[in-house]
């Protein structure tokens, strides 16, 4: 079953075994997707209010947009663990002989590679993620903007936790030339990104008079 289909229960206790999946980077996009969800509760509660009507439009495309960036991070989710899973493979090879050290080189820079890419996408859908935080922020529902910034504190924490997961795997790679791009895009979307997060939840905290 895929991890989205579980229950809460079931990804929970399944997250705190022994088992190498899920892991963080799995629970960093099962957090992204929560912060997509309240981001499109927002919204909802603005669409159709008399009093929101210069933002009617916008509303209802970010419905729309944070429906899609929710399921794309529960997709993440399943995509990190068969990603991993050749990497898993890789580690559990014999390295003995010359000709099995050599093997499991080659296998562990291609899963490597492999395993790296939900995670920094996961990191990419986070940060279009907070324009339509953002909306929601500073014209949604009032009623509702504590979830906006719930949603932005969320945000943070899912691009933080994925960010370790592409370092992670840079770390063992060979070829450090592109070791080094990704890791290079993973901190700028953690300065960027992390940034206007940050920018948000303290917007939100001071609308709230805290």
């Amino acid at each position: 079953m895929a991890f989205r289909d579980q229950t809460i229960e079931a990804f929970i206790q399944e997250l705190s075994s022994k088992a190498p999946i899920p892991g963080g980077g799995g629970a960093s996009a099962l957090v992204g997707a929560l912060s997509a969800s309240l981001t499109h509760m927002v919204g909802a509660l603005t669409v159709g209010k008399p009093k929101y009507a210069a933002v009617e439009a916008e509303m209802q495309e970010l419905l729309n947009d944070t429906e899609a960036l929710a399921n794309r991070f529960l997709a993440l989710m399943d995509e990190d663990a068969e990603a991993f899973e050749p990497l898993a493979q890789a580690y559990r090879l014999p390295k003995e002989t010359d000709e099995e050290k050599a093997n499991k080189a080659v296998l562990m820079e291609a899963a490597l590679k492999s395993a790296v890419q939900p995670p920094l996408e996961i990191m990419e859908t986070c940060a279009k993620s907070l324009p339509m935080i953002a909306l929601c922020a500073e014209k949604g529902s009032v009623v509702a903007v504590s979830d906006a910034g719930v949603a932005a504190s969320l945000c943070r924490a899912a691009l933080e936790g994925a960010s370790l997961n592409v370092f992670i795997n840079t770390q063992g790679m060979q070829d450090k030339a592109y070791a080094e791009s990704l890791n290079t895009r993973a901190k700028e979307l953690l300065i960027k990104a992390g940034a206007e997060a940050e920018a948000l939840f303290r917007s939100v905290y001071a609308k709230l008079g805290a």
